[in-house]
């Protein structure tokens, strides 16, 4: 087993920051004070949540009430989605919505839910790279279509999608929605987008994407679990998951976690400082790592070779278990994934490499590698070292089978 630990899963979860620790270490044990309280220790909690929000908002290029704190990219995913679908439930077999075959589940599970109550969805097609044209996009739009959400950055293949392009012609749609006066909807559709894995690496100005919703994850980040935030550009009403008090503008009742939010803004502002620095160090490991990983007999690259997150190696290694290289390498103390951490207990092939056009064989041995701010290229050459006879390994075992 190497010492330390080769931790390549940072698509799954991050490690928490120290400096983010130490940002939300005061507001556990002394500044524990309800925010909505009017007394001291609540103006205290009232004004670090602010600050947080004014944090991220700038950031964003996004004004402070468009910032929506939650418990994690799944809840703003589905807030997103169910906010502007739950609208128009009552007449769900007359709206529309547009969605991918490559989605986060948090995406396509609620896409999923909202077809089985009456809505009509197109589910777009990727190309064998993984990317989602934006004419694909235009063919499908429709005069009663409501919500299209195309995820930003794959969370396992990487890919990069042209998130701003889409966007442009989704505003283009909607001014000749506003023209025709027989349109059913002239404010739609609403375009929202994943961010999850895209920030710290991608731009995230909100003015520059052309989005009105947006999707951000604190553990992506090496912020706090169970933190995301939702931007809901001022102009888009949503409905409320929850309901209960004014928290969060009315929109995510309930007591904040205020640690949680001023350990999200802490976040959000050291990758965003880095973000430069950290991308092309990482994009030149990446690439690296493809090029020695290729050279193993019967691998495939999944997902773009350059249009993808400077973090991400997504490699099928043919004729065996993805699963089975895990577990070896994981007894060495290197920790991969097979995919999307939310489908690890399933032996399901991946939805997103069987989108690519590739057969189930492809899906089945297919491992992610996603580095982060600890990576290091004698990690990766430890891994080269090794990964070679466990994939021999393996693959006599299935020939004997």
């Amino acid at each position: 087993m190497f010492d330390p630990m080769i931790y390549l899963d940072h698509a799954s979860t991050t490690p928490l920051d120290k400096e983010v620790a130490k940002a939300m270490a005061p507001f556990g044990l002394k500044n524990f004070g309800n925010p909505s309280s009017l007394y001291q220790p609540g103006r205290v909690a009232a004004e670090a949540v602010r600050s947080a929000r004014s944090s991220v908002a700038k950031i964003l290029g996004a004004g402070p009430e468009e910032i929506i704190f939650t418990a994690g990219g799944t809840e703003s995913d589905n807030l997103a989605i169910f906010g502007i679908a739950n609208q128009f439930i009552d007449q769900a077999k007359d709206y529309h919505l547009i969605t991918t075959n490559i989605e986060h589940s948090a995406v396509l599970n609620s896409f999923r839910t909202l077809e089985k109550k009456g809505f009509a969805v197109t589910y777009l097609s990727v190309d064998k790279y993984g990317l989602v044209s934006s004419q694909e996009v235009m063919k499908a739009l429709r005069p009663n279509t409501l919500l299209v959400s195309i995820i930003y950055a794959n969370n396992e293949i990487g890919v990069i999608q042209p998130v701003a392009e889409i966007a442009q012609v989704i505003r283009n749609y909607r001014h000749i929605q506003r023209v025709d006066t027989v349109s059913k909807n002239p404010r739609f559709p609403i375009f929202h987008t994943d961010a999850c894995q895209a920030a710290g690496y991608l731009d995230l100005n909100v003015t520059n994407l052309c989005v009105d919703l947006m999707t951000l994850n604190g553990s992506k980040i090496y912020g706090p679990k169970q933190v995301g935030v939702l931007y809901k550009s001022k102009n888009i009403k949503l409905m409320p998951l929850l309901y209960g008090g004014d928290q969060e503008f009315g929109l995510r009742p309930g007591t904040e976690n205020v640690a949680g939010f001023i350990g999200f803004a802490k976040a959000l502002e050291l990758v965003n400082k880095s973000k430069n620095k950290e991308v092309a160090r990482l994009t030149k490991l990446r690439d690296y790592f493809i090029m020695e990983l290729l050279k193993i007999k019967n691998t495939s690259l999944n997902g773009h070779p350059t249009t993808r997150l400077p973090n991400n190696v997504n490699i099928s290694f043919l004729g065996i278990e993805g699963e089975s290289i895990m577990l070896k390498l994981d007894r060495l103390g290197i920790y991969v994934s097979t995919g999307s951490a939310c489908h690890s207990l399933s032996l399901e092939p991946s939805h997103v490499i069987m989108a690519l056009g590739q057969p189930s064989e492809y899906a089945h041995g297919s491992i992610r590698f996603t580095l982060g701010q600890s990576t290091t290229k004698k990690d990766l050459d430890q891994v080269l070292k090794v990964l070679p006879g466990i994939i021999n390994e393996l693959r006599k075992m299935s020939a004997v089978r």
